[in-house]
């Protein structure tokens, strides 16, 4: 198995990182899109970072255009998006692809790890399919929002589905019982 945090990624600003930048702490891992319906999620997550960055958690958004080009901008454009529109201060990271045959080496790893969701997965795949469009199959990441909950010793203790929402109860007693550990 690949180590997660050793998989090297690049900052929304350019700058080399990896998740270890992060070890020893607990890592949302969101793929995230400025054009989605689900894109009201950025506050929900701010709120999250703000209420458990003291205790360790880190949400960490990948922005990706995977689905319908709801991430159509730059690195500069997405960063100007976010803190403009959600204020958005936990770490972003460069415009990646987190599904199908070209996907970045840490989504390969995450759903790898953790290849089905947690949540509404199933009714949002319905929706996706009542708009006329062809949803992922699993373990592929579903939408824009899916969540992974990183251990702080790099392992995914568990995936939650696009439509989970960041104040969900089972995502907070998720991220709470590995912050404990």
């Amino acid at each position: 198995m690949t180590d997660i945090q050793q998989i090297p990624l690049k900052t929304i600003k350019g700058a080399d990182a990896s998740l270890a930048d992060y070890a020893g702490k607990v890592v949302l891992a969101v793929n995230v899109a400025s054009k989605c319906g689900l894109t009201p999620q950025y506050e929900g997550l701010e709120k999250l970072y703000s209420d458990y960055r003291d205790q360790g958690l880190v949400v960490a958004g990948f922005p990706a255009n995977d689905f319908a080009g709801q991430e159509p901008g730059g690195n500069d454009e997405i960063a100007t998006f976010c803190t403009t529109n959600f204020g958005v201060d936990f770490p972003m990271f460069e415009k990646i692809v987190v599904s199908g045959p070209e996907k970045h080496p840490l989504y390969a790893a995450l759903t790898s790890a953790q290849p089905e969701a947690q949540g509404e997965g199933g009714a949002f795949r319905e929706k996706l399919q009542g708009y006329g469009l062809t949803p992922n199959p699993e373990p592929e990441v579903l939408w824009n929002f899916e969540k992974f909950v990183i251990a702080k010793d790099g392992t995914v203790a568990a995936r939650f589905a696009p439509t989970t929402a960041p104040d969900d109860a089972a995502l907070i007693a998720t991220i709470k019982a590995e912050l404990a550990k």
